[in-house]
C-alpha cells in the first residue's frame, strides 16, 4: 500500500473484515475429518455390510477412499475458497481516503476520498453488536452511498474516520477528487502511524 500513497498521505489503519464468516468453514474443517474417521471405522468393522448385504467386504477400501475424498472436497471446495476470499479483502484507512481491496487473482479496488464524505453511518445486527463489528456506509453525495461490510471494531473505525476528516487541510477541495498536499504543520496521525492497527 505504501507505494500507492500520495505525498503527505499516511496509513492510519489496515484491517480485514471481521472473521465471523469463517466460523462455518472452521467448523467444517474440524468436523469433516472427524466424521470421515468415524465412518471409516464403521465401514472397516463390517457395519456397512450388515446394513447393506449387497456390499461385500471388497467394497470396504473403496468406501473408505470415498470418505477421504469427501473430506478433501469439503476442504478444497468449501473451506479454502472462503478463507482465501477473507484473506484477500483489505480495508485501508489513510489520512485522505478509505480503500477496499477485494480478490487475489482478479483484484477489485474501491476508494472513497474523505473530503467527499457528507455523512457516515454504522449499521449493526445483533450478532455484529456482540462481535463489535458493523457495516460502515459513507454518503458521498454525487457518488451515492458506499458500504464496507463487516468492519471490525466498527465504532472505533468510525472515530478514526471522523478524526481523519477533521484533520484534512483547509485547502482540500471537498467537491473534487483533488486534495492538496499537507504542509509540515498540518500532517495528521504522526502519533498513530507507528502504532496503527494491523489485522
Amino acid at each position: 500500500m505504501r507505494k500507492d500513497l500520495a505525498p503527505g498521505e499516511q496509513v492510519i489503519v489496515a484491517t480485514r473484515p471481521q472473521p465471523r464468516k469463517l466460523a462455518g468453514p472452521a467448523a467444517a474443517f474440524i468436523a469433516a475429518p472427524a466424521a470421515a474417521a468415524f465412518a471409516s471405522a464403521w465401514i472397516i468393522r463390517g457395519e456397512a455390510t450388515r446394513l447393506i448385504p449387497a456390499l461385500s467386504p471388497q467394497w470396504s477400501p473403496w468406501l473408505v477412499t470415498g470418505c477421504v475424498l469427501g473430506v478433501a472436497w469439503i476442504w478444497l471446495a468449501y473451506c479454502l475458497p472462503r478463507l482465501m476470499r477473507w484473506q484477500a479483502t483489505r480495508y485501508i484507512l489513510t489520512s485522505r481516503r478509505i480503500v477496499a481491496r477485494y480478490g487475489m487473482l482478479r483484484r477489485r479496488d474501491q476508494q472513497v476520498n474523505l473530503a467527499a464524505v457528507r455523512n457516515l453511518m454504522v449499521n449493526q445486527s445483533v450478532l455484529q453488536r456482540i462481535l463489535r463489528s458493523g457495516n460502515i456506509s459513507l454518503d458521498t453525495g454525487y457518488q451515492g452511498v458506499v458500504t464496507f461490510q463487516d468492519m471490525p471494531e466498527a465504532l472505533r473505525f468510525r472515530d478514526f474516520v471522523l478524526d481523519a476528516i477533521d484533520e484534512l487541510p483547509e485547502g482540500g477541495e471537498s467537491e473534487t477528487d483533488e486534495i492538496s498536499d499537507y504542509t509540515d504543520e498540518t500532517l495528521p496521525w504522526d502519533l498513530r502511524e507507528g502504532g496503527r492497527d494491523e489485522r
